[in-house]
Protein backbone atom coordinates (compact mmCIF):
# COMPACT_ATOMS: atom_id res chain seq x y z
CA UNK A 1 0.00 0.00 0.00
CA UNK A 2 1.51 3.29 -0.69
CA UNK A 3 1.36 6.96 1.25
CA UNK A 4 -1.47 8.14 -0.66
CA UNK A 5 -3.69 5.29 -0.58
CA UNK A 6 -2.93 5.50 3.62
CA UNK A 7 -3.77 8.76 3.58
CA UNK A 8 -6.96 8.63 2.04
CA UNK A 9 -8.52 5.91 4.15
CA UNK A 10 -7.28 7.47 6.99
CA UNK A 11 -9.16 11.15 5.64
CA UNK A 12 -12.47 8.45 5.55
CA UNK A 13 -12.47 7.11 9.08
CA UNK A 14 -11.65 10.55 10.63
CA UNK A 15 -14.99 11.80 8.53
CA UNK A 16 -16.80 8.92 9.86
CA UNK A 17 -16.29 9.96 13.46
CA UNK A 18 -16.94 13.53 12.84
CA UNK A 19 -20.53 12.25 11.22
CA UNK A 20 -21.22 9.91 14.71
CA UNK A 21 -19.88 12.60 16.88
CA UNK A 22 -21.54 15.83 15.42
CA UNK A 23 -18.03 17.37 15.16
CA UNK A 24 -18.13 19.73 12.23
CA UNK A 25 -16.52 18.22 8.81
CA UNK A 26 -15.98 18.97 5.11
CA UNK A 27 -18.34 16.69 3.19
CA UNK A 28 -17.08 16.41 -0.62
CA UNK A 29 -19.85 17.42 -3.18
CA UNK A 30 -23.27 14.96 -3.41
CA UNK A 31 -23.63 13.27 -6.93
CA UNK A 32 -26.19 14.94 -9.11
CA UNK A 33 -29.29 13.96 -8.07
CA UNK A 34 -31.15 11.24 -9.95
CA UNK A 35 -34.47 12.11 -12.13
CA UNK A 36 -37.50 10.63 -10.58
CA UNK A 37 -41.46 10.81 -10.39
CA UNK A 38 -42.79 12.61 -7.65
CA UNK A 39 -45.90 10.90 -6.03
CA UNK A 40 -48.76 12.99 -5.54
CA UNK A 41 -49.52 13.98 -1.88
CA UNK A 42 -52.90 14.80 -1.31
CA UNK A 43 -53.52 18.64 0.05
CA UNK A 44 -53.71 18.65 3.88
CA UNK A 45 -57.25 19.66 5.22
CA UNK A 46 -58.16 22.99 6.89
CA UNK A 47 -58.55 22.56 10.79
CA UNK A 48 -61.90 22.16 11.84
CA UNK A 49 -63.50 24.95 13.50
CA UNK A 50 -62.93 25.40 17.48
CA UNK A 51 -66.48 23.53 18.89
CA UNK A 52 -68.97 25.53 20.44
CA UNK A 53 -68.79 26.11 23.85
CA UNK A 54 -71.68 23.83 25.68
CA UNK A 55 -73.15 23.76 29.47
CA UNK A 56 -75.51 22.81 31.06
CA UNK A 57 -75.86 23.00 35.38
CA UNK A 58 -79.78 22.96 35.57
CA UNK A 59 -82.97 23.09 33.42
CA UNK A 60 -81.32 25.33 30.98
CA UNK A 61 -78.58 24.88 28.61
CA UNK A 62 -76.26 27.40 27.04
CA UNK A 63 -74.19 27.34 23.80
CA UNK A 64 -71.89 29.95 22.89
CA UNK A 65 -69.93 30.21 19.71
CA UNK A 66 -67.55 32.87 17.94
CA UNK A 67 -68.34 33.79 14.55
CA UNK A 68 -64.39 33.79 14.15
CA UNK A 69 -62.36 31.37 16.68
CA UNK A 70 -59.36 32.89 14.85
CA UNK A 71 -58.34 36.25 13.89
CA UNK A 72 -55.81 38.64 12.37
CA UNK A 73 -53.28 41.25 14.52
CA UNK A 74 -55.69 44.54 14.81
CA UNK A 75 -59.15 45.23 15.44
CA UNK A 76 -61.46 42.48 14.46
CA UNK A 77 -64.93 42.36 14.76
CA UNK A 78 -66.77 39.26 15.75
CA UNK A 79 -69.97 38.03 16.26
CA UNK A 80 -71.04 35.70 19.77
CA UNK A 81 -73.87 33.65 19.87
CA UNK A 82 -75.40 32.38 22.33
CA UNK A 83 -78.03 29.92 22.27
CA UNK A 84 -80.47 28.59 25.23
CA UNK A 85 -82.78 25.98 25.50
CA UNK A 86 -85.06 24.37 28.26
CA UNK A 87 -84.56 21.06 28.99
CA UNK A 88 -87.72 18.67 28.18
CA UNK A 89 -89.46 17.18 30.43
CA UNK A 90 -90.61 13.90 28.90
CA UNK A 91 -93.98 12.33 30.83
CA UNK A 92 -94.07 15.17 33.43
CA UNK A 93 -97.47 16.73 34.68
CA UNK A 94 -97.58 20.06 33.75
CA UNK A 95 -97.73 22.44 36.36
CA UNK A 96 -100.85 24.71 37.43
CA UNK A 97 -101.15 27.67 36.46
CA UNK A 98 -102.66 31.07 37.78
CA UNK A 99 -104.29 33.27 35.12
CA UNK A 100 -105.43 36.24 34.22
CA UNK A 101 -107.50 36.71 30.96
CA UNK A 102 -107.32 40.50 29.77
CA UNK A 103 -109.37 41.30 26.96
CA UNK A 104 -109.99 44.66 25.28
CA UNK A 105 -113.56 45.12 24.50
CA UNK A 106 -113.68 48.59 23.06
CA UNK A 107 -115.59 49.80 20.55
CA UNK A 108 -113.41 48.69 17.94
CA UNK A 109 -113.06 45.18 18.70
CA UNK A 110 -117.42 44.72 18.18
CA UNK A 111 -118.46 42.00 15.50
CA UNK A 112 -115.63 39.42 14.55
CA UNK A 113 -112.70 40.52 16.41
CA UNK A 114 -114.72 40.20 19.97
CA UNK A 115 -116.56 37.22 18.99
CA UNK A 116 -113.30 35.47 17.91
CA UNK A 117 -111.75 36.63 21.18
CA UNK A 118 -114.73 35.44 23.41
CA UNK A 119 -114.78 32.04 21.22
CA UNK A 120 -111.13 31.50 22.43
CA UNK A 121 -111.63 32.36 25.64
CA UNK A 122 -114.36 29.70 25.85
CA UNK A 123 -111.92 27.38 24.48
CA UNK A 124 -109.23 28.25 27.13
CA UNK A 125 -111.26 27.61 29.91
CA UNK A 126 -112.12 24.27 28.35
CA UNK A 127 -108.30 23.62 28.67
CA UNK A 128 -107.88 23.98 32.06
CA UNK A 129 -107.80 21.29 35.58
CA UNK A 130 -109.23 22.15 38.76
CA UNK A 131 -105.73 22.75 39.78
CA UNK A 132 -105.31 25.63 37.94
CA UNK A 133 -107.20 29.56 38.49
CA UNK A 134 -108.34 31.59 36.17
CA UNK A 135 -109.90 35.13 36.40
CA UNK A 136 -111.40 37.13 33.04
CA UNK A 137 -111.07 40.84 32.74
CA UNK A 138 -112.27 42.72 30.20
CA UNK A 139 -111.82 46.52 29.52
CA UNK A 140 -113.18 49.57 27.85
CA UNK A 141 -112.90 52.98 29.01
CA UNK A 142 -113.97 50.96 32.56
CA UNK A 143 -113.09 47.16 34.01
CA UNK A 144 -115.01 44.19 34.75
CA UNK A 145 -113.96 41.29 35.85
CA UNK A 146 -114.89 37.76 37.04
CA UNK A 147 -112.53 37.15 40.31
CA UNK A 148 -109.80 34.78 40.16
CA UNK A 149 -111.33 31.32 41.29
CA UNK A 150 -109.80 27.57 40.97
CA UNK A 151 -111.26 26.13 37.79
CA UNK A 152 -113.30 23.50 39.30
CA UNK A 153 -116.46 22.31 36.93
CA UNK A 154 -119.01 24.49 38.09
CA UNK A 155 -116.84 27.68 38.37
CA UNK A 156 -115.93 26.84 34.76
CA UNK A 157 -119.39 27.11 34.02
CA UNK A 158 -119.39 30.43 35.46
CA UNK A 159 -116.87 31.67 33.55
CA UNK A 160 -118.63 30.16 30.39
CA UNK A 161 -121.51 32.03 31.60
CA UNK A 162 -119.30 35.14 31.94
CA UNK A 163 -117.54 35.32 28.60
CA UNK A 164 -121.01 35.14 26.96
CA UNK A 165 -121.67 38.49 28.83
CA UNK A 166 -118.90 40.13 27.55
CA UNK A 167 -119.98 43.23 25.06
CA UNK A 168 -118.45 46.02 22.79
CA UNK A 169 -117.89 49.38 24.70
CA UNK A 170 -115.99 52.37 25.39
CA UNK A 171 -112.34 53.55 24.91
CA UNK A 172 -109.07 51.60 25.52
CA UNK A 173 -108.01 51.72 28.74
CA UNK A 174 -104.95 49.20 28.83
CA UNK A 175 -103.33 50.22 32.09
CA UNK A 176 -106.15 49.54 34.12
CA UNK A 177 -106.84 46.20 32.50
CA UNK A 178 -103.32 45.30 32.94
CA UNK A 179 -103.38 46.29 36.83
CA UNK A 180 -106.74 44.57 37.28
CA UNK A 181 -105.43 40.99 36.04
CA UNK A 182 -102.37 41.66 38.56
CA UNK A 183 -104.61 42.04 41.30
CA UNK A 184 -106.66 39.33 40.43
CA UNK A 185 -103.59 36.90 39.81
CA UNK A 186 -101.92 38.19 43.23
CA UNK A 187 -105.13 37.24 45.22
CA UNK A 188 -103.22 33.45 44.96
CA UNK A 189 -99.66 34.47 43.71
CA UNK A 190 -98.13 32.76 46.49
CA UNK A 191 -99.48 29.19 45.85
CA UNK A 192 -98.56 29.25 42.58
CA UNK A 193 -95.04 28.41 40.56
CA UNK A 194 -96.27 29.63 37.46
CA UNK A 195 -98.14 33.32 37.42
CA UNK A 196 -99.19 34.63 34.35
CA UNK A 197 -101.19 37.71 32.60
CA UNK A 198 -102.45 36.77 28.56
CA UNK A 199 -103.49 40.75 27.35
CA UNK A 200 -105.39 40.80 23.60
CA UNK A 201 -105.76 43.66 21.86
CA UNK A 202 -106.67 45.47 18.94
CA UNK A 203 -106.10 49.22 19.76
CA UNK A 204 -103.89 52.34 20.78
CA UNK A 205 -104.63 53.32 24.69
CA UNK A 206 -106.90 56.16 24.62
CA UNK A 207 -107.93 56.35 28.84
CA UNK A 208 -106.20 55.93 31.70
CA UNK A 209 -102.52 55.63 31.35
CA UNK A 210 -102.17 56.67 27.51
CA UNK A 211 -97.88 57.18 27.28
CA UNK A 212 -95.27 54.42 26.67
CA UNK A 213 -92.98 54.92 29.11
CA UNK A 214 -95.97 55.07 31.63
CA UNK A 215 -97.49 51.57 30.39
CA UNK A 216 -94.22 50.01 30.17
CA UNK A 217 -93.66 51.20 33.84
CA UNK A 218 -97.17 49.45 34.60
CA UNK A 219 -95.34 46.32 32.93
CA UNK A 220 -92.24 46.30 34.82
CA UNK A 221 -93.87 47.01 38.27
CA UNK A 222 -96.40 43.51 37.17
CA UNK A 223 -92.95 41.40 36.31
CA UNK A 224 -91.43 42.79 39.82
CA UNK A 225 -94.30 40.65 41.85
CA UNK A 226 -93.25 37.42 39.74
CA UNK A 227 -95.91 37.54 37.57
CA UNK A 228 -95.20 37.08 33.50
CA UNK A 229 -97.03 39.02 30.64
CA UNK A 230 -97.77 37.64 27.10
CA UNK A 231 -98.95 39.89 24.88
CA UNK A 232 -101.40 39.39 21.96
CA UNK A 233 -102.32 41.98 19.32
CA UNK A 234 -105.18 41.56 16.69
CA UNK A 235 -105.76 43.15 13.87
CA UNK A 236 -103.46 46.19 12.08
CA UNK A 237 -104.25 48.95 14.67
CA UNK A 238 -102.84 48.33 17.51
CA UNK A 239 -99.19 49.60 18.56
CA UNK A 240 -96.92 46.69 17.72
CA UNK A 241 -93.43 48.45 19.12
CA UNK A 242 -95.85 48.87 22.47
CA UNK A 243 -97.25 45.11 22.70
CA UNK A 244 -93.59 43.76 21.88
CA UNK A 245 -92.35 45.65 25.00
CA UNK A 246 -94.63 44.29 27.35
CA UNK A 247 -93.84 40.92 26.42
CA UNK A 248 -90.32 42.23 26.85
CA UNK A 249 -90.35 43.75 30.28
CA UNK A 250 -93.11 41.10 31.55
CA UNK A 251 -90.28 37.64 30.34
CA UNK A 252 -93.88 36.89 28.44
CA UNK A 253 -94.37 35.79 24.44
CA UNK A 254 -95.90 38.40 22.05
CA UNK A 255 -98.04 37.09 19.09
CA UNK A 256 -99.56 39.14 15.92
CA UNK A 257 -102.89 38.04 14.42
CA UNK A 258 -104.16 39.32 11.57
CA UNK A 259 -106.95 37.11 11.54
CA UNK A 260 -108.70 37.04 14.80
CA UNK A 261 -110.14 33.30 14.41
CA UNK A 262 -106.60 32.10 15.66
CA UNK A 263 -107.13 33.26 18.80
CA UNK A 264 -107.30 30.00 20.28
CA UNK A 265 -104.64 28.74 18.90
CA UNK A 266 -102.75 31.20 20.56
CA UNK A 267 -104.28 30.95 23.98
CA UNK A 268 -103.28 27.45 23.40
CA UNK A 269 -99.46 27.86 22.90
CA UNK A 270 -99.47 30.25 26.05
CA UNK A 271 -101.09 28.30 28.39
CA UNK A 272 -98.46 25.73 26.93
CA UNK A 273 -95.84 27.67 27.88
CA UNK A 274 -96.53 28.84 30.85
CA UNK A 275 -97.82 24.94 32.41
CA UNK A 276 -94.32 23.42 31.16
CA UNK A 277 -92.08 26.63 32.45
CA UNK A 278 -88.62 24.74 33.77
CA UNK A 279 -86.65 28.40 34.59
CA UNK A 280 -87.74 31.83 35.10
CA UNK A 281 -85.53 35.61 36.33
CA UNK A 282 -83.44 34.41 33.28
CA UNK A 283 -80.47 36.72 32.56
CA UNK A 284 -77.48 36.28 30.49
CA UNK A 285 -74.38 38.21 30.82
CA UNK A 286 -71.64 38.87 29.32
CA UNK A 287 -68.18 39.90 30.69
CA UNK A 288 -65.29 41.80 28.22
CA UNK A 289 -62.11 41.75 29.01
CA UNK A 290 -59.70 44.48 28.63
CA UNK A 291 -58.96 45.40 24.91
CA UNK A 292 -62.66 43.97 23.58
CA UNK A 293 -65.62 46.06 23.34
CA UNK A 294 -68.77 45.72 22.75
CA UNK A 295 -70.79 46.85 19.64
CA UNK A 296 -74.24 45.86 20.03
CA UNK A 297 -76.29 42.93 21.24
CA UNK A 298 -78.66 42.68 18.08
CA UNK A 299 -82.56 42.95 19.39
CA UNK A 300 -82.45 42.93 23.00
CA UNK A 301 -82.47 45.24 26.03
CA UNK A 302 -78.94 45.18 27.09
CA UNK A 303 -77.29 46.88 29.86
CA UNK A 304 -73.91 47.79 30.51
CA UNK A 305 -72.17 48.57 33.57
CA UNK A 306 -68.13 48.93 33.75
CA UNK A 307 -66.75 45.59 31.56
CA UNK A 308 -70.39 43.62 32.00
CA UNK A 309 -73.29 43.78 30.09
CA UNK A 310 -76.53 42.47 31.04
CA UNK A 311 -79.39 40.94 28.70
CA UNK A 312 -82.76 40.01 30.25
CA UNK A 313 -84.44 36.79 28.84
CA UNK A 314 -88.02 35.36 29.01
CA UNK A 315 -88.97 33.35 31.25
CA UNK A 316 -88.51 29.35 29.76
CA UNK A 317 -90.78 26.26 28.79
CA UNK A 318 -89.63 22.78 27.98
CA UNK A 319 -87.90 22.62 24.98
CA UNK A 320 -88.25 26.58 24.41
CA UNK A 321 -84.46 27.34 22.97
CA UNK A 322 -83.47 31.61 22.54
CA UNK A 323 -80.24 33.04 20.98
CA UNK A 324 -78.66 36.05 21.87
CA UNK A 325 -75.86 37.59 19.47
CA UNK A 326 -73.67 40.22 20.33
CA UNK A 327 -70.87 41.71 18.34
CA UNK A 328 -67.66 42.92 19.69
CA UNK A 329 -64.49 44.65 18.59
CA UNK A 330 -61.59 42.10 19.59
CA UNK A 331 -58.03 43.27 19.23
CA UNK A 332 -55.12 41.06 18.64
CA UNK A 333 -51.65 41.34 19.07
CA UNK A 334 -49.30 38.46 19.33
CA UNK A 335 -49.41 35.73 16.40
CA UNK A 336 -49.79 32.05 17.82
CA UNK A 337 -51.13 33.53 21.06
CA UNK A 338 -54.99 33.54 22.36
CA UNK A 339 -57.05 36.23 22.97
CA UNK A 340 -59.76 36.22 25.41
CA UNK A 341 -63.00 37.67 23.88
CA UNK A 342 -65.63 37.35 26.62
CA UNK A 343 -67.07 35.47 29.73
CA UNK A 344 -70.69 34.02 29.35
CA UNK A 345 -72.46 33.83 32.11
CA UNK A 346 -75.98 32.45 32.62
CA UNK A 347 -78.05 32.70 35.84
CA UNK A 348 -81.71 31.67 36.62
CA UNK A 349 -84.32 29.92 39.06
CA UNK A 350 -84.13 26.62 38.17
CA UNK A 351 -88.20 25.29 38.82
CA UNK A 352 -86.94 21.73 38.54
CA UNK A 353 -84.49 22.26 41.13
CA UNK A 354 -86.20 24.82 42.68
CA UNK A 355 -83.37 27.22 43.28
CA UNK A 356 -80.91 29.97 41.94
CA UNK A 357 -78.50 28.12 39.25
CA UNK A 358 -75.73 29.78 37.51
CA UNK A 359 -73.18 28.66 34.31
CA UNK A 360 -70.99 30.11 32.41
CA UNK A 361 -67.95 29.39 29.50
CA UNK A 362 -65.16 31.58 28.09
CA UNK A 363 -64.78 32.33 24.98
CA UNK A 364 -61.34 33.09 23.33
CA UNK A 365 -59.74 33.73 19.22
CA UNK A 366 -55.91 32.61 18.16
CA UNK A 367 -54.29 35.46 16.52
CA UNK A 368 -52.82 34.17 12.98
CA UNK A 369 -50.91 36.35 10.10
CA UNK A 370 -52.39 33.14 8.40
CA UNK A 371 -56.11 34.43 6.37
CA UNK A 372 -55.92 31.34 4.75
CA UNK A 373 -56.56 29.88 8.51
CA UNK A 374 -58.97 32.69 9.36
CA UNK A 375 -61.52 31.47 7.07
CA UNK A 376 -60.46 28.07 7.29
CA UNK A 377 -61.70 28.29 10.71
CA UNK A 378 -65.23 30.44 10.83
CA UNK A 379 -67.69 29.16 12.52
CA UNK A 380 -70.74 28.41 9.32
CA UNK A 381 -73.26 28.28 11.81
CA UNK A 382 -72.21 31.39 14.13
CA UNK A 383 -71.95 33.18 10.68
CA UNK A 384 -75.43 32.50 9.50
CA UNK A 385 -76.96 33.30 13.23
CA UNK A 386 -74.96 36.43 13.28
CA UNK A 387 -75.96 37.48 9.66
CA UNK A 388 -79.66 36.51 10.17
CA UNK A 389 -79.84 39.02 13.31
CA UNK A 390 -78.20 41.62 11.29
CA UNK A 391 -80.46 40.82 8.42
CA UNK A 392 -83.47 41.33 11.40
CA UNK A 393 -82.22 44.82 12.33
CA UNK A 394 -82.49 46.09 8.98
CA UNK A 395 -86.01 44.69 8.75
CA UNK A 396 -86.84 46.41 11.15
CA UNK A 397 -85.88 49.42 9.26
CA UNK A 398 -87.42 48.35 6.61
CA UNK A 399 -90.96 48.14 7.81
CA UNK A 400 -90.54 51.53 9.58
CA UNK A 401 -89.82 53.49 6.08
CA UNK A 402 -92.92 51.42 4.76
CA UNK A 403 -94.67 52.65 7.76
CA UNK A 404 -94.21 56.59 6.70
CA UNK A 405 -93.76 56.09 2.75
CA UNK A 406 -90.35 55.94 2.38
CA UNK A 407 -90.61 53.03 0.27
CA UNK A 408 -87.36 53.16 -1.81
CA UNK A 409 -85.34 53.34 1.12
CA UNK A 410 -87.43 50.13 2.50
CA UNK A 411 -86.53 48.19 -1.06
CA UNK A 412 -82.95 49.29 -0.39
CA UNK A 413 -82.67 47.91 2.49
CA UNK A 414 -84.14 44.49 2.31
CA UNK A 415 -81.65 44.42 -0.91
CA UNK A 416 -78.66 44.45 1.31
CA UNK A 417 -80.32 41.74 3.26
CA UNK A 418 -80.34 39.77 0.32
CA UNK A 419 -76.32 40.81 -0.74
CA UNK A 420 -75.41 39.76 2.60
CA UNK A 421 -76.77 36.39 2.82
CA UNK A 422 -75.71 36.11 -0.88
CA UNK A 423 -72.05 36.96 1.00
CA UNK A 424 -73.10 34.37 3.85
CA UNK A 425 -73.79 32.07 1.38
CA UNK A 426 -70.14 31.53 -0.19
CA UNK A 427 -68.94 30.63 3.74
CA UNK A 428 -71.90 28.41 5.05
CA UNK A 429 -73.45 27.31 1.44
CA UNK A 430 -76.58 28.24 -0.33
CA UNK A 431 -78.50 25.83 1.38
CA UNK A 432 -77.85 27.47 4.71
CA UNK A 433 -79.23 30.52 3.99
CA UNK A 434 -81.70 29.17 1.24
CA UNK A 435 -84.64 29.70 4.23
CA UNK A 436 -83.72 33.59 4.68
CA UNK A 437 -83.56 34.63 1.10
CA UNK A 438 -87.00 33.34 0.44
CA UNK A 439 -88.01 35.30 3.67
CA UNK A 440 -86.55 38.35 2.46
CA UNK A 441 -88.26 38.07 -0.63
CA UNK A 442 -91.33 38.03 0.16
CA UNK A 443 -91.34 41.31 2.60
CA UNK A 444 -90.11 42.53 -0.56
CA UNK A 445 -93.21 41.49 -2.82
CA UNK A 446 -95.38 42.21 0.02
CA UNK A 447 -94.18 45.69 0.42
CA UNK A 448 -94.31 45.96 -3.71
CA UNK A 449 -97.98 45.38 -3.31
CA UNK A 450 -98.90 47.01 0.16
CA UNK A 451 -101.04 50.12 -1.13
CA UNK A 452 -103.91 50.49 1.28
CA UNK A 453 -102.96 51.78 4.65
CA UNK A 454 -104.27 48.74 6.34
CA UNK A 455 -101.94 46.24 3.59
CA UNK A 456 -98.74 48.37 4.75
CA UNK A 457 -99.70 48.30 8.33
CA UNK A 458 -99.92 44.46 7.68
CA UNK A 459 -97.00 44.43 6.37
CA UNK A 460 -95.30 46.14 8.67
CA UNK A 461 -96.33 43.91 11.83
CA UNK A 462 -95.20 40.87 9.43
CA UNK A 463 -91.85 41.76 9.11
CA UNK A 464 -91.30 42.99 13.04
CA UNK A 465 -92.51 39.67 14.01
CA UNK A 466 -90.08 38.07 11.59
CA UNK A 467 -87.75 40.42 12.79
CA UNK A 468 -87.79 39.26 16.24
CA UNK A 469 -87.58 35.83 15.17
CA UNK A 470 -84.40 36.26 13.18
CA UNK A 471 -82.69 37.80 16.08
CA UNK A 472 -83.29 35.12 18.71
CA UNK A 473 -86.60 35.30 20.00
CA UNK A 474 -87.86 31.95 18.68
CA UNK A 475 -89.30 30.55 21.25
CA UNK A 476 -90.99 33.77 22.82
CA UNK A 477 -92.82 35.09 19.28
CA UNK A 478 -96.02 33.87 18.67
Amino acid sequence: MNKTTTFLGLAGALALVALVLGMPHVVSPPPPPQPHIATPVAPTPPPPPTPPASTSQGSLTMTSRLSHPYIVPGSTDVFVTVDVTGAEVPGSKRSPVNLALVIDRSGSMNGYKLAQAKQAARQLVGMLTEDDRLAIVHYGSDVKSLPSMQATASNRQRMLQYIDGIWDEGGTNIGAGLTTGQHQVNTARSQYQVNRIILISDGQPTEGVTDDEGLKQVVKNIRAEGVTVSSIGVGTDFNEDLMQAFAEYGAGAYGFLEDAGKLATLFQKDLQQATTQVARNVELSFTLPEGVTLGEVLGYRAHQAGRTVRVPMPDFSAGQTERVVARVTVTGSAVGQAVDVTGVKLTYTDLLKDGTVESGAALSAMVTDRREEVAAKQDKEATVYAARARGAANLQKAAEALKVGRRDEARQLIQQNQEMFDDVAAVAGAPAVAADKAAQQAAYDEYESAQSEEAVNTAVKKSKVQALKDFGRMGSTY
